[in-house]
């Protein structure tokens, strides 16, 4: 796993209509304007959605949210579903929708809870590169006002802490790239991602000669 760090940063320009170069994950050719599935993991907050969103804008990517997904299938708000049916019920109906998820050059966000369905995961693995977008527990934690509008579910005895790092333990573990947050702005987040994704199939490539 490739991890870009604090230390490392640099202040970069946002450019504009640039073109980003990427790899095929499958083939292994290089091609202008054409990279796999990305899917963005990480904890409530840590912005995926917001970092997603402008990496599909300059690839020219769709995006897809797969928490919205889950709702257009249940006709349901997200923690209505959870109320009526509970977690364990939610992560049942979680894995369902991000397990059957069909893409091509797409970017995309599942919840922070897709971490503990398996096969949802397993299947990410297998139609794109997982990118765990990780920030400090602090930071993490002052972005969060409200747990519960977040959608964030504790077990009985379970503190947001106890539940940060069983989940970080998780995003490590499938994570093809980490990317730090911490001490970044987002244009600058975005520009580390893109990075990350460049040296990550690089690799890639020389492992396959």
């Amino acid at each position: 796993m490739k991890m870009m760090k604090a230390a490392n940063r640099k202040k970069e320009v946002f450019p504009e209509n640039k073109k980003e170069i990427g790899w095929s994950k499958k083939t292994g050719n290089r091609e202008e304007n054409t990279m796999d599935n990305i899917i963005f993991i990480g904890m409530p907050a840590v912005g995926k959605s917001s970092v997603g969103i402008v990496v599909a804008k300059r690839l020219g990517y769709r995006f897809v949210d797969t928490d919205l997904l889950i709702q257009e299938q249940e006709g349901k708000l997200l923690k209505k579903i959870i109320a009526e049916v509970g977690n364990e019920g939610f992560l049942k109906i979680e894995n369902q929708v991000n397990r059957d998820v069909k893409a091509t050059r797409s970017v995309i966000s599942p919840g922070g809870s897709v971490v503990y369905c398996e096969e949802a995961m397993e299947h990410f693995k297998e139609i794109g590169t997982v990118v765990y977008l990780k920030a400090s527990f602090g930071n993490i934690r002052r972005r969060i006002r409200s747990l519960k509008k977040r959608g964030v579910v504790l077990k009985d005895g379970q503190t947001f802490r106890n539940l940060y790092e069983e989940r970080t333990a998780l995003f490590e573990k499938y994570a093809d790239i980490i990317v730090d947050e911490d001490g970044f702005r987002m244009e600058e987040t975005v520009e580390n991602v893109f990075r990350a994704l460049d040296d990550y199939r690089k690799r890639e490539i020389e492992g396959e000669k």
